[in-house]
């Protein structure tokens, strides 16, 4: 039979490469570091020319292992950050030879110790824990034993490795953005929910304030519920309608934002020329699709379920060390809701 025809066998594989069999098998099992790299690349090179796929069942008799992570989430499968979180983490895993299973327990604890319950009973070999948003929470007990990551999420006993979006510096860098095209009176839509983020974004653009040599005016921050449009409009118009009014917006999140700019044009208000908006999130649906486009800090989501993965895989390895809390920057995405202040201001 033709070797095109049939599934590639370790031996072919070897055979191309010009390798012993134990040769292509230490190096396609990542072991291969006392390899000379040129060999290493010769084997890894046959077993792409020939689709050779390791046997993941004897791989992990071997290696005394499921090969397969748990994603347990509360509610991300429902929202539109999910597929990045998702993404980042699912590309990771792959990567390093582990297949990834999510879970998503719609908040209900019941459900959630199930879940864990039964990926243990699979002998999953770690977990990430992964919440709708940045939280400070003690996670479940069935996680307390076991190679555990946590995402958009912090262990309030410091017991767990974990990663969450970096808000006070997203924050920071939206205001000093804005400061860079000029603005001096620059106001902050705020969230009302008493969560993390809510008082470090609020951090954040005051210490941009203090850095750029802006004078603090409390005064120029209004709160509302970023989810409800009408609200974050009418905080908008409180501020955009004012006779010193703020030239430029920092807001929550870009829903928020869309709100801010409903407010400006029930004003006559022009964006970008007459005032500035910078959102939060990059939510494609509303950042993409508003006119102008909104500039915005993107929530690096992909980036977050990534680390994750990789920070995991070296837990399930047996690397020691303690904890870690990483911040993960928030990028600014620019769009055309900024400019200069309009030349009265």
């Amino acid at each position: 039979m033709n070797l095109e025809h049939r599934v590639a066998r370790l031996a072919d594989v070897a055979k191309r490469a010009g390798v012993s069999n134990t040769t292509a098998s230490v190096v396609l099992n990542g072991k291969g570091e006392r390899i000379p790299v040129a060999t290493q690349r010769r084997v890894e090179d046959a077993a792409a020319e020939l689709g050779y796929k390791a046997n993941g069942l004897a791989r992990s008799l071997r290696l005394q292992r499921s090969l397969t992570l748990g994603l347990i989430s509360d509610q991300i499968a429902s929202l539109p950050f999910a597929g990045a979180l998702i993404r980042g983490a699912q590309e990771a895993a792959w990567e390093a030879g582990f297949m990834l299973v999510v879970v998503d327990t719609d908040a209900d604890e019941e459900r959630e110790r199930r879940a864990i319950e039964d990926m243990r009973q699979r002998q999953v070999d770690g977990y990430l824990y992964a919440t709708v948003y940045h939280q400070v929470l003690a996670p479940p007990a069935g996680l307390v034993d076991t190679p555990c990551v946590l995402v958009d999420a912090r262990d309030a006993g410091g017991r767990f490795t974990s990663v969450v979006p970096d808000d006070a510096g997203g924050a920071y860098d939206a205001v000093m953005h804005l400061a860079a095209a000029g603005h001096q009176r620059i106001g902050y839509l705020q969230n009302i929910a008493d969560i993390p983020a809510t008082s470090l974004r609020l951090e954040g653009y005051h210490r941009a304030l203090a850095d750029a040599g802006l004078d603090r005016d409390d005064t120029l921050i209004e709160i509302a519920v970023p989810e409800d449009r009408a609200q974050s409009a009418e905080a908008a118009r409180r501020l955009l309608d004012r006779p010193d009014r703020p030239t430029a917006l920092f807001c929550f999140s870009d829903r928020a934002a869309a709100g801010a700019l409903v407010a400006a044009r029930r004003l006559e208000l022009r964006v970008p020329e007459d005032v500035s908006l910078v959102g939060f999130d990059n939510l494609e649906l509303i950042a993409d699709w508003v006119d102008p486009g909104l500039t915005t800090m993107q929530l690096p989501h992909e980036e977050m379920g990534r680390w994750a993965v990789e920070q995991l895989v070296r837990l399930i390895d047996g690397e020691d060390g303690p904890p870690v809390q990483h911040l993960m920057p928030c990028p600014i995405v620019e769009r055309g809701s900024v400019a200069p202040p309009p030349r009265s201001s």
